[in-house]
C-alpha cells in the first residue's frame, strides 16, 4: 500500500470511499464542495495495487479571538472502504497527514472525531487550549494538536470551519 497526494483521475474514487466508509453521500459531497472552492489544503490517498482503499482531507480553519485571526486546519473527513477497516490505513494516512502538514509549517491541526482514536496521535480536547467551535454539541469529539508545540496557547478563541461546512451540517 502507497499514501500519496490525490490527483484529478482520484475524485470519483475517494467519493466512493467516503460514501462506502460512512454510509451516506454527505462526507463524499463535502470533499467535493471543498475541492470546487479551492479549500483543500491536503487530500491523501492510500493506494492498494489498483483500488483507492482509503481518504484524508485537511481543509483550512479560521481561529477568532481577542479581534485576531489565525490560521490553521481541519482534519476531515478520514475514510476507509469498510472491506479495508482495522487493518491500519486511517492510522498510516493520519500519520502521513500530519507529517507532511508539519513539513509544510502549518501550526496546528482541529478534529470533530473518536475521542477514543486521535489522541493516539497526540489530539487533547481543544477546550485545554481555551478553543470553541461553532458546533457547541460536539463536546469532546472536538480535538485539537498542536504540529508546533505551544502555538496555541495564546490562541483562544472560536474555530470556524470553511463556510462549506455549513451546508453539510
Amino acid at each position: 500500500m502507497i499514501i500519496r497526494k490525490e490527483k484529478a483521475s482520484d475524485c470519483p474514487a475517494i467519493r466512493k470511499v467516503n460514501d462506502l466508509a460512512f454510509g451516506r453521500e454527505v462526507e463524499g459531497q463535502l470533499v467535493d464542495a471543498l475541492r470546487e472552492e479551492g479549500a483543500v489544503i491536503l487530500s491523501l490517498v492510500a493506494v492498494e495495487g489498483e483500488e483507492i482503499v482509503g481518504h484524508l482531507l485537511f481543509s483550512p480553519v479560521t481561529i477568532e479571538g481577542e479581534g485576531e485571526k489565525h490560521e490553521v486546519v481541519a482534519l476531515a473527513p478520514l475514510a476507509v472502504l469498510p472491506s479495508h477497516q482495522k487493518k491500519g490505513i486511517g492510522k498510516r494516512l493520519t500519520e502521513e497527514g500530519l507529517k507532511q502538514l508539519k513539513e509544510i509549517g502549518i501550526p496546528a491541526v482541529i478534529v470533530f472525531g473518536h475521542p477514543e482514536y486521535y489522541p493516539a496521535f497526540g489530539f487533547l480536547p481543544a477546550r485545554e487550549f481555551g478553543l470553541t467551535c461553532e458546533y457547541p454539541e460536539a463536546g469532546d469529539a472536538f480535538m485539537a494538536l498542536e504540529l508546533e508545540p505551544g502555538w496555541l496557547a495564546d490562541k483562544k478563541g472560536l474555530a470556524r470551519h470553511h463556510p462549506v461546512f455549513q451546508r453539510f451540517v
